[in-house]
């Protein structure tokens, strides 16, 4: 039972009073208010619940389902019963011997998988429940070796090959439970279920660190782990399930914690698609065998204090099993859905508690004026919002299965299996794709894409969860003595030394730009290199919902564009024909290419001009590429590589530290994803260059975190060619329309930056490269004097910079950049890639057309 965390009494009546006028009126709640309410009993719950019911049916009105409560039609599978973690109420979980004696195995088989799914589709069940344990293998050496033998390189591998034989062999669609999950298991997993879930049970640490609580030896029970889970659910565009499970042990002050936690999440990512409130219910042969159920009147206020905390939009359940027929009771306090209730298989998790009849549902919700309408695993909003929340070789199992005009189940639909498959035709030319060239002629057909006010999360909450990141640091460090270090050995700067050198500025500023550039001087000479080389977006149709990106487009919106394989193919040969030595290809994460879709690319490059060199793919497309394909990062670059792929950009690092991430981008990888990208290319042999965007929502003490990872990757792999500074691009960038990001970097920033990468990366990356795109040409001269030997490529084309409001064009020819080079005084030299010597007959092929290079195709077929 818990009691106030405060005073271990009840609420007084004044504090009563007021919080149930506040829900009454609709006021938001705080959490104080929350926890007071939570112990309304009697004419107070009654008055509570009546509110409660109030904001649920002004929801389900807007949702177009006034009076109807949904329930999905499931059959519970459970995969494994082994498990990491160790519960102390949890009679799921068992042990390998148990399993052996009792003649099951350590998983269970595809066949028996298969069959209960079979089974449940001739019954018209639509839904797949699979739940399992946490990372079995992390703790059992059975399990570990059951997925050896079956060839399955993790659990997740198997939830994944289990779901695509569901889809294909039976047409249920599977709601997947596998426990704590990673960034990048999302994206393993996303393809292949419609929604997953993870309870959140509390958000009480203390039940999870201290001994003898319910979650005390559980890894995966710690709260920051599962809120983490919950987020990264919202930045892959997953409909998620969560929720609480209340009285084990929680006060009402946590209790109400747990839920303004789910609140947060749900308002920031719009991704929560239900939120369950479970009351506890001890059972034998537990370590919690002795504690009292949540009573009844715990469970009703509860389930009215989420409703008034969620809000009307929020789909709230309460599962009918663990109740005695109180079916009324919870009605009236707030849910609008039963959850699954299966007619063929048993809930595993409460074994010795039943489903209620489908029927009986039914006449008890009828008898509450409801009417019970059946769902599917993914609800409704979810269907009818479609990408990016529905992987494409989903939707075919999903529109199987639903109503188009209110995303419900059809109920007499018929289950079957259908092909899990990419889409066809994934490389056929469409929308503007002369955008390269039109985009300097015409411009923007708008500032920002259709969906902006809801693919990138909520605006509010993002403000709030910026405002501490952007609060600069006190630097109290001596300047001239850091100079001083500097002048002296740069290997030898201190993280304060280095903040407060990030921080200068006037002639403190000028003395950090000259010891710069005389380090630069030292460690690669005077020669200014650029390379000849062109850019070749490929799509900017993408819905990762970067909100630095103003590249980024819905297919259906009028700058939206793909090209194909030819098309590709023909400029990557004009760059050849004008000299080239590289093409750097990068494009959207686009829903409808599978993920061998960049080795498609890679090979129709180098087919066409086999001598040219294939820069290509960010790490975020190397992730999307190997959790589409099921392959590792490892196994994925190495077929990249064997495609024809030479060298990957480091770009998608913006900063490298997910406290600013998460601010700048909603679904991009997280920092240790970026980094296990570019360390596993170095180590197959595939080098790449780092990147660093700044000048947004960071402050210095991020870049110089960023360096000193940078640092570390290359003394330990030594893969990377060279640093490049990306000054924001404000303009057009979503986050700087929405008032959060500032207008990108001021000169000083770009000096300090040049200058400090110079020496903090010394000398392990000897080439640090500046952006003409970004700075203009005096700039990116500026920067040559400031530490910077590198002015990157011609690019002939540039889409992404000039989406964004960049006004320094796309192409500079070869003598704009000795002439840039000219202005800081120093030489130019051509360069490959690598940083080799560019063959004689390239510098001739680029100098006969440079300046005047022909048109860049008529892309439009």
């Amino acid at each position: 039972m818990t009691t106030s965390a405060t005073s271990g009494t009840g609420p007084t009546e004044n504090a009563m009073r007021r919080a149930l006028k506040r829900a009454r009126d609709g006021v938001a709640l705080d959490v104080t208010e929350a926890a007071v309410l939570l112990q309304a009993r009697g004419a107070d719950l009654d008055d509570l619940t009546t509110s409660a019911a109030r904001v649920r049916d002004a929801g389900l009105a807007a949702a177009g389902r006034p009076g109807v409560i949904t329930y999905s039609k499931s059959v519970f599978i459970p995969l494994t019963r082994l498990c990491r973690d160790k519960c102390h109420y949890c009679t799921f979980v068992t042990v390998p011997g148990k399993l052996r004696r009792a003649g099951h195995g350590m998983f269970m088989s595809p066949d028996e998988v298969l069959d209960i799914a079979r089974k449940g589709a001739a019954a018209g069940c639509k839904e797949a429940l699979i739940t399992l344990g946490d990372k079995p293998e992390d703790r059992w050496p059975e399990a570990r070796e059951w997925l050896d033998a079956h060839g399955y390189d993790d659990t997740i591998a198997y939830v994944r090959a289990i779901s695509i034989r569901i889809l294909e062999e039976t047409g249920l669609l599977p709601h997947l439970n596998p426990g704590v999950m990673s960034w990048t298991d999302f994206q393993r997993l996303k393809p292949v279920a419609p929604s997953m879930g993870m309870m959140l049970e509390t958000t009480a640490t203390r039940l999870w660190s201290e001994p003898g609580g319910p979650h005390h030896g559980s890894p995966d029970k710690e709260p920051a782990v599962r809120l983490r889970v919950l987020e990264d659910a919202g930045r892959s565009s997953v409909p998620f399930t969560s929720g609480l499970l209340i009285g084990i042990g929680e006060t009402y002050e946590e209790r109400a914690d747990g839920l303004f936690a789910l609140r947060r999440v749900s308002r920031a990512y719009h991704g929560v698609q239900e939120l369950i409130i479970q009351n506890f219910r001890a059972k034998p042969d537990t370590a919690m065998r002795g504690m009292p159920d949540a009573e009844l009147d715990e469970l009703i206020a509860t389930v009215a204090v989420a409703r008034h905390i969620m809000g009307p939009a929020a789909c709230l359940q309460a599962p009918p099993n663990l109740v005695d027929s109180e079916y009324a009771r919870l009605i009236g306090a707030g849910i609008d859905d039963w959850g699954g209730v299966s007619p063929l298989t048993i809930d595993h998790v409460n074994p010795e508690r039943p489903w209620p009849q489908i029927d009986l549902l039914r006449e008890q919700s009828a008898e509450a004026g409801f009417e019970l309408r059946e769902r599917l695993c993914v609800y409704p909003e979810f269907v009818r919002r479609g990408e990016p929340w529905l992987d494409p070789r989903l939707l075919p199992h999903v529109r199987a299965l639903a109503d188009p005009e209110t995303g419900l189940a059809v109920p007499d639909a018929v289950v079957e299996g259908h092909p899990w498959q990419e889409p066809e035709e994934a490389f056929t030319s469409s929308g503007r794709t002369d955008l390269h060239a039109s985009i300097d002629t015409e411009g923007r057909t708008s500032d920002r894409r259709e969906d902006y006010d809801h693919v990138y999360g909520d605006w509010d909450a993002l403000r709030e969860a910026a405002a501490p990141g952007m609060v600069p640091s006190r630097i109290d460090t001596d300047v001239r003595a850091a100079l001083a270090t500097a002048a002296d050995d740069p290997t030898r700067l201190t993280d304060d030394e280095a903040l407060a050198l990030l921080h200068a500025d006037g002639r403190a500023l000028d003395a950090l730009c000259r010891i710069a550039d005389d380090v630069r001087k030292s460690a690669v000479g005077d020669d200014v290199t650029y390379i000849v080389t062109r850019n070749i977006n490929f799509t900017n149709v993408c819905y990762t919902g970067c909100r630095f990106c103003a590249f980024a487009q819905r297919r259906t919106d009028a700058d939206a564009y793909t090209l194909s394989l030819d098309q590709v193919a023909d400029r990557a040969a004009q760059a050849w024909d004008v000299g080239a030595v590289e093409v750097c290809m990068q494009g959207g994460i686009h829903p409808d290419l599978p993920g061998t879709a960049y080795f498609d690319i890679a090979r129709a490059v180098k087919e066409r001009v086999p001598g040219m060199h294939v820069h290509a793919f960010s790490p975020m497309e190397v992730v999307n590429g190997a959790t589409r394909t099921g392959m590792s990062i490892r196994e994925w670059l190495t077929a990249a590589k064997e495609a024809g792929l030479d060298s990957i950009p480091g770009t998608a690092a913006e900063i490298l530290d997910d406290e600013v991430r998460w601010i700048l981008t909603k679904g991009k990888l997280p920092t240790a994803t970026w980094i296990e990208v570019v360390t596993t290319a170095h180590e197959l042999g595939i080098r790449s260059s780092s990147t660093m965007m700044y000048g947004h929502v960071d402050q210095p003490r991020h870049w110089l975190g960023h360096f000193r990872t940078l640092s570390r990757i290359q003394q330990r792999t030594g893969g990377f060619t060279e640093f490049v500074t990306l000054p924001f691009i404000h303009t057009n960038a979503p986050v700087y329309l929405a008032g959060i990001a500032r207008p990108g970097p001021t000169t000083r920033d770009n000096r300090a930056v040049i200058a400090m990468a110079r020496l903090l990366l010394h000398p392990h990356i000897p080439n640090i490269q500046t952006s003409w795109v970004k700075l203009g040409t005096e700039g990116a001269a500026e920067m040559l004097r400031s530490g910077a030997n590198d002015l990157g490529g011609t690019l002939m084309e540039e889409t992404i910079s000039r989406m964004a409001g960049s006004s320094y064009g796309s192409y500079k020819s070869v003598k704009d950049l000795i002439a840039v080079a000219e202005a800081a005084g120093r030489p130019a030299k051509p360069r490959t890639t690598l940083y080799g010597e560019v063959p004689d007959e390239r510098q001739r092929a680029a100098a006969v057309s440079d300046g005047h290079l022909p048109e860049l195709l008529p892309v439009l077929e």
